[in-house]
């Protein structure tokens, strides 16, 4: 630990934050060691039929309950007291659950976009998703009553989904999708931009619970190995960026950053 914190003391540190800093509100990950394995909708399937997303959006509708009963644990508590102490500069995460903002981030990028909000491909209106959820409820009374189980993207998992009506834009009555990237969908060119300069300007990058799967964040750490900033990789698991990290701690994440905060942001 007295490496990662002397690292940390070196300047400018940028956190990319993956599933597992979650895992502690109740959400569960991908790719962790006690995942179930998953095969999340891809944005072709998704736009390809009406079936795929009144699939999603049924699934999507009861997960929602889950996902709003959420709250920042003690990981998403530590990162904001390290960015008060003026030691992390600015997070990048891959998550799109609201936890960091909840917590209090203010510099913060979502990479992936924000499950609290929904666009129109048609028209690209944006609404809220509380606002759809009260919609969806009008439509589906009492749908999807009883405990079921939670997918990493915050989905319950539902066997059957064809009884369930989907609610279309108010504005144009075109096609609703939550406003995050999907599988096979690629992040906004001016969202990488702006995670490629935070990086350029880092004096350390932290990776705090991502496997690194995805190329959305690996491209990052790949990024400062290259210009020589250093890489701290905390993780449950490998990672795709492990030979590329300066230190890894195979940790979870609130009994790493806690103490991290302790001793930096004193």
């Amino acid at each position: 630990m007295e490496e990662v914190t002397a690292l940390l003391r070196r300047g400018r540190v940028v956190v990319l934050t993956g599933a597992g800093i979650s895992t502690d509100s109740g959400i569960p990950d991908y790719r962790g060691p006690t995942s179930t394995p998953r095969t999340p909708m891809t944005y072709q399937e998704f736009v390809r039929t009406r079936e795929a997303q009144q699939r999603y959006w049924a699934r999507a509708h009861v997960g929602w309950r889950h996902m709003t009963g959420a709250a920042p644990n003690t990981a998403h508590h530590a990162l904001v007291a390290l960015e008060s102490a003026g030691v992390v500069d600015a997070v990048i995460t891959q998550n799109v659950d609201g936890l960091h903002e909840a917590a209090g981030q203010r510099s913060l990028v979502t990479l992936h976009g924000r499950i609290a909000d929904v666009v129109c491909l048609d028209c690209r209106a944006r609404i809220a998703r509380s606002a759809l959820h009260e919609r969806l409820e009008e439509i589906n009374p009492g749908y999807g009553g009883g405990a079921y189980a939670i997918a990493p993207d915050g989905d319950a998992v539902l066997e059957e989904t064809s009884a369930f009506r989907v609610a279309d834009c108010p504005g144009c009555g075109g096609v609703l999708k939550p406003d995050v990237v999907f599988f096979g969908e690629s992040v906004p060119k001016d969202r990488v931009a702006r995670c490629r300069a935070l990086v350029d300007e880092a004096a350390t990058l932290l990776v705090v619970g991502s496997s690194l799967q995805v190329m959305s964040g690996l491209r990052f750490v790949r990024q400062a190995a290259k210009a020589g900033t250093p890489v701290v990789i905390v993780n449950r698991g490998p990672t795709r960026g492990d030979e590329l990290a300066t230190l890894r701690l195979d940790a979870g994440c609130a009994e790493t950053l806690a103490p991290l905060a302790a001793a930096l942001a004193a």
